[in-house]
């Protein structure tokens, strides 16, 4: 009887282990000229890797140098206006994203009109209704897990802020 409560209680650590190490869901919304832009992701953790640059978890990936911008499934972005990206211009409608990281101190938003793909998969260029280069900038500390944030900056303008590890990224948005 006690060799099967100890295995149980192994089972359950095991098990809490597993659920604190996956990416949980998150959302970054903002409403901007009356429009509603959200960015839905799986926010992962640093947990002490390197993720970015030569040698980095991302240069594993099957897509790198195209990261899908998060964890698990791909990273959406819906929009309820038309949208301009940092001069690309977005119908309405839900994307997804990707980050070029090739270069891990110049990176570059890359929007998709496929949906629905995991997170390892990417449809390639022909599927890429534009690509922006984003503003880097580093955070004053470790960014340990992955945070969007999309901010309202009055008359219909915005700002998508990507953060995670050393880097933070942002893009201009404007609703049309």
């Amino acid at each position: 009887m006690r060799r099967q409560i100890i295995v149980a209680l192994a089972a359950v650590a095991a098990s809490a282990t597993l659920v604190a190490q996956q990416s949980p869901p998150s959302r970054a919304t903002a409403t901007l000229g009356g429009k509603s832009v959200s960015v839905q992701y799986s926010a992962p953790s640093v947990r002490g890797r390197k993720i970015f640059g030569d040698g980095g978890l991302l240069s594993r990936d099957p897509t790198y140098p195209i990261w899908r911008a998060g964890a698990n499934a791909a990273t959406t972005l819906k929009n309820e206006g038309d949208l301009d990206v940092g001069g690309v211009n977005i119908p309405a409608g839900t994307h997804t994203l990707y980050v070029n990281v090739k270069d891990p101190e110049q990176w570059e938003l890359v929007i998709s009109k496929a949906t629905g793909q995991w997170g390892l998969t990417y449809p390639g260029p022909s599927s890429d209704l534009g690509r922006v280069k984003m503003a880097m900038s580093k955070p004053p500390a470790l960014v340990e897990t992955l945070k969007y944030t999309i901010t309202d900056k009055g008359g219909g303008a915005g700002e998508l802020r990507l953060e995670w590890e050393h880097h933070a990224a942002t893009v201009a948005l404007h609703v049309k």
